[in-house]
């Protein structure tokens, strides 16, 4: 169910053109004084699969991605949107059901939403199947009045005769519309015409979260419904042994305790505090599971830094002579701890099952991969299952599992014809994350004489995650994604966009996997983050060392990439980088996902070692920026997720349980933290870059080296919370 789409144009197109119910409930428009009354009518048929245009001109766009906060659903409405021409002030979104695509034949696509992928690898089909409707629209026009289609123009939903003042809108098109055969061919527009693609425009989900109408899946309500939270063993690998379900069912508001799989048990009552409450007290004996320690892991982890079993990821020239024959070595090790998403709204999923359906309510990166897991756990075949997305309180990866989508159908398995919220609390939330997996890395490098690198070595050590996650995804045993931004051009076109951009004669990239037993995740930015770390931070030292400016030292090597020069030469500037005014400034450039990030920090650091970020000039070429304030606003919220990981962000584990297990241990940056933010949106054309996950990379290896430039210090081990930074 999660394979990629990969159907060509003509394909594309004849497929949207498949007839269907309008999907969702479109949403009621109180009449205003002269306006039409449309009630008793028959509503629209869609024009396709794409786009459906109400009687009163709105156009309901189509969603196949999910909403975290990322503004992809805007994002994709634009550039709809454009190629509908459309009026954007009546444009309205709603999500297909993964069940419906896969009744038409996956006419949506991929319904996964990460790898910052939302746009970048759905821009195509989605604009051409806008066009398509387009074009149906207009011949519906050209019929009506017995004109050629060249004859007629439109404009904001509006099409017009040459000639006269003849005009029909989009809403009394439509039905004749949707009866006319799509088009096998489109022309897309040349971006220079663009007037909603690129503009700034107001997301389209802020009104109902300002007003509190907006629906995640914690809100859910339905008649009947009963409210499950659940327990699950504390530690890797725990199961189940016994439980004294007597012990609660007399508790107030209880109605059942289940089991749930192997591993878990639930109390559904009336309320949630109620079956939270129940299923704290419920006594559970649990088998052994595996007694981990990440503090005993790294000793596998520095074994892996210097160990012979290693898969290599880059390889140029020879490092060995250059080693040999170098004027000085540097030598420099960095890690990454593990992380938990953590996002606000923990796991939950409503969900409804009798012997003839399964239906689920609930906020899912990945709704097909939900749909295949709530069939399994209800036993039942994929069609007689669907799952309906809401827009998630967070995402970041972690709702890319659907892990908490099986539990809800077990649980309501047990209970037919009642509909069942499971609602994880916070503490299990923390305690059952796939967590970002940990890694150490040393950087070695050679300089000659005259400060120039002659060679360089980066060594990783440790967790694969699609080693766990993808098995299949491996490369004879090898993890691409471990390599993220660190790869070599031209090697395969699936990892493209996660290349490095330096260029060095002598190089050697290599991956020792080390696998504990902590089920790993994508989390935002996934292995970028740290790369960019051990990279980055790395040339700052190697810069130093050489004696030589950092932001020279790094344009000498990104001779052959112009975009990534031009980022960097614009946080630079902006920063004042190079000026004799007193601040300490870093310096960050990093590919990933597509696009071109760079960053400048200014930190304080005062005589006690307490840190202040002052402020980030950021910069970002994602080749095409749909919303420019939207990408303004991920670059933002990007920088508080990835510096609080640089801050803060730990999680360890002592005999197979997780220590941190509320956000008093596992912390976040407030508002006074934030540094100032000044960002420069670069886009340059000709490509599609993401946004919410490349820009998080370049935040904290500008920071790290902004301490060493302001106290000489230099932080390689994270996070920094208990560090003295004035302690050199």
């Amino acid at each position: 169910m999660t394979e990629l789409l990969n159907l060509s144009r003509r394909k594309f197109i004849i497929a949207t053109g498949a007839t269907g119910l309008t999907i969702g409930v479109l949403a009621a428009c109180s009449k205003k004084p002269g306006e039409p009354d449309y009630s008793g009518m028959e509503p629209n048929p869609e024009v396709n699969a794409w786009v459906h245009i109400d009687l009163d001109d709105t156009v309901t766009v189509r969603i196949a991605r999910s909403e975290m906060g990322q503004g992809t659903l805007t994002g994709l409405a634009q550039l709809v949107a454009e190629e509908l021409e459309c009026d954007w002030a009546k444009v309205t979104t709603e999500y297909p059901t993964p069940g419906q695509n896969l009744a038409r034949d996956r006419v949506w696509g991929d319904f996964s939403t990460g790898g910052s992928s939302g746009i970048r690898r759905s821009h195509q089909y989605v604009r051409e199947g806008a066009a398509a409707a387009r074009i149906m629209l207009v011949e519906a026009a050209a019929k009506e009045w017995g004109v050629p289609v060249t004859e007629c123009t439109v404009s904001k939903g509006v099409v017009s005769l040459k000639g006269s003042k003849k005009t029909l809108t989009y809403g009394k098109l439509a039905s004749a519309a949707a009866q006319l055969a799509p088009p096998l061919e489109v022309t897309l527009k040349d971006p220079k015409d663009w007037t909603i693609i690129g503009q700034p425009k107001l997301r389209l989900d802020t009104a109902d979260k300002l007003t509190g109408a907006q629906i995640y899946g914690s809100d859910v309500k339905l008649d009947g419904m009963l409210t499950a939270s659940i327990r699950q063993s504390p530690q890797i690998g725990g199961k189940v042994k016994s439980f004294d379900a007597a012990a609660v069912t007399s508790m107030p508001g209880v109605k059942k305790v289940v089991q749930v799989g192997d591993d878990a048990v639930a109390v559904v009552a009336d309320t949630w505090w109620r079956a939270n409450k129940a299923v704290l007290a419920l006594p559970v004996e649990w088998e052994d599971g595996v007694a981990f320690s990440s503090a005993e892991f790294e000793t596998e982890l520095d074994d892996g830094l210097t160990s012979d079993d290693a898969f290599t990821g880059n390889e140029a020239g020879d490092i060995a002579p250059a080693f040999a024959n170098a004027a000085k070595i540097v030598e420099a090790t960095y890690n990454m701890p593990f992380q938990n998403h953590a996002p606000m709204e923990p796991m939950n999923a409503t969900a409804i099952w009798t012997p003839e359906k399964c239906e689920v309510w609930c906020p899912t990166q990945n709704g097909e991969a939900a749909l295949a897991a709530a069939a399994d756990a209800a036993g039942l075949p994929i069609e007689q299952c669907d799952v309906y997305k809401l827009l998630l309180g967070g995402g970041f990866g972690r709702r890319g599992m659907s892990d908490y989508v099986s539990q809800a159908v077990k649980i309501a398995k047990q209970m037919p014809g009642t509909p069942i919220k499971l609602q994880w609390s916070r503490e299990e939330d923390m305690l059952h994350g796939f967590f970002h997996p940990t890694t150490k890395a040393k950087a070695r490098g050679a300089l000659d004489a005259n400060g120039n690198l002659t060679g360089l070595h980066i060594r990783i050590s440790g967790q694969s995650i699609l080693a766990a996650l993808m098995p299949q995804a491996l490369a004879n045993g090898m993890d691409f994604a471990t390599f993220q931004g660190l790869l070599p051009s031209g090697v395969d076109a699936r990892v493209e966009d996660q290349t490095l951009k330096y260029t060095f004669d002598n190089l050697l990239v290599d991956h020792a996997m080390r696998n504990p037993p902590v089920r790993p995740g994508f989390w935002r930015g996934v292995n970028a983050n740290q790369n960019a770390i051990y990279l980055e931070c790395f040339m700052d030292e190697l810069a130093h060392a050489a004696g030589r400016d950092p932001l020279e030292f790094r344009l000498a090597h990104l001779k052959d990439s112009p975009n990534s020069q031009a980022v960097l030469k614009a946080v630079a500037e902006k920063s004042g980088w190079g000026s004799d005014d007193g601040k300490s400034r870093g310096l960050c450039n990093f590919y990933s996902f597509g696009s071109y990030t760079a960053a400048c920090a200014e930190v304080t650091v005062d005589d006690d070692g307490n840190l202040k970020i002052d402020r980030i000039v950021a910069a970002t070429d994602p080749g095409y920026a749909v919303n420019p304030q939207q990408v303004e606003a991920q670059v933002q919220g990007s920088f508080v997720y990835g510096l609080s990981a640089m801050l803060y962000g730990e999680i360890t584990f002592e005999n197979g349980v997780a220590q941190q297990k509320n956000f008093d241990t596992f912390n976040s940056m407030r508002i006074s933290e934030m540094p100032k933010v000044e960002t420069l949106v670069m886009p340059s054309g000709g490509f599609w870059g993401g946004v919410g996950e490349p820009t998080i990379a370049v935040a904290a290896p500008a920071v790290l080296n902004a301490i060493y430039a302001a106290t000489g210090k230099r932080v390689r081990q994270l996070p920094i919370k208990d560090q003295n930074l004035r302690d050199v």
